[in-house]
């Protein structure tokens, strides 16, 4: 006879506190940051007409908005209210992934229809270069104690912060590209991608999908947990955020 194994406790109170201090921070410091690259772009990007500048800085307010909603949900001290607004953060998230992409579809298609030709911007060129350095250490970093915590909208947010690596690393190439070679096609082209992958992200955090905790032996083996992994596509060993939160309502 199978004996029944219990559901894992996941990290330890102090440990909990200690990454919701890490993850309090990492926000704090996105926060800033996208709000010095939304005026640097925006302003960068009227003064060159540049579409693309313009796009980037509207999506630094977005990213602003998700990691504000993620502030929200980590300022509560007690660990069960954070719990309580998992929710709410992860449809907040879910808005701004969505928010982005429309924006972004019709940026670009306005730019294919050669609405306007941008001129060089040498700010510009450095702004993306900076934020492309900058943003996936952000983002890791966020991601990896979100997992820990178990913590779905933490995992989602990183995933803002990634796909605003993606939108520099566009933003990058278009810039240089328009500048050297006269390729204005090269950024809006590429920018459709990146909409197509910020729908996906927005249909996963809405969904609650994504971020995959470890799980201790205790909470090994278990078939809900096993299709809760099924699910979500964690590796072995790990197992969907959402399975806590399943558990704990």
């Amino acid at each position: 006879m199978r004996a029944e194994v219990s559901t894992s406790p996941g990290p330890s109170p102090a440990r909990r506190e200690a990454l919701a201090k890490r993850i309090r921070l990492l926000v704090a410091a996105t926060i800033t940051y996208n709000v010095v690259e939304a005026v640097v772009a925006l302003t960068a990007g009227t003064l060159a007409s540049s579409t693309a500048l313009i796009g980037f800085g509207l999506d630094s307010v977005v990213e602003v908005s998700s990691a504000a909603a993620v502030a929200w949900q980590f300022s509560a001290a007690d660990h069960a209210v954070r719990q309580a607004r998992e929710k709410t953060t992860l449809r907040i998230i879910a808005g701004s992934f969505f928010a982005l992409a429309a924006y972004v579809t019709v940026d670009a298609v306005r730019a294919l229809a050669g609405t306007g030709e941008a001129e060089r911007s040498v700010p510009g060129i450095v702004l993306a270069a900076l934020s492309l350095a900058i943003m996936p250490f952000l983002s890791a970093a966020q991601r990896g104690a979100g997992s820990e915590l178990g913590s779905a909208s933490a995992v989602a947010d990183s995933k803002q912060t990634l796909l605003c690596t993606y939108l520099s690393a566009v933003l990058l190439a278009g810039l240089v590209l328009n500048a050297t070679l006269g390729w204005s096609w090269a950024d809006p082209i590429a920018a459709l991608v990146i909409a197509g992958i910020a729908v996906k992200e927005g249909r996963d955090a809405w969904q609650g999908k994504g971020c995959c905790a470890p799980v201790t032996p205790a909470g090994a083996g278990t078939a809900a947990a096993d299709a809760d992994e099924d699910a979500c596509g964690c590796q072995p060993g790990r197992t969907c955020c959402t399975t806590g939160a399943k558990a704990g309502r």
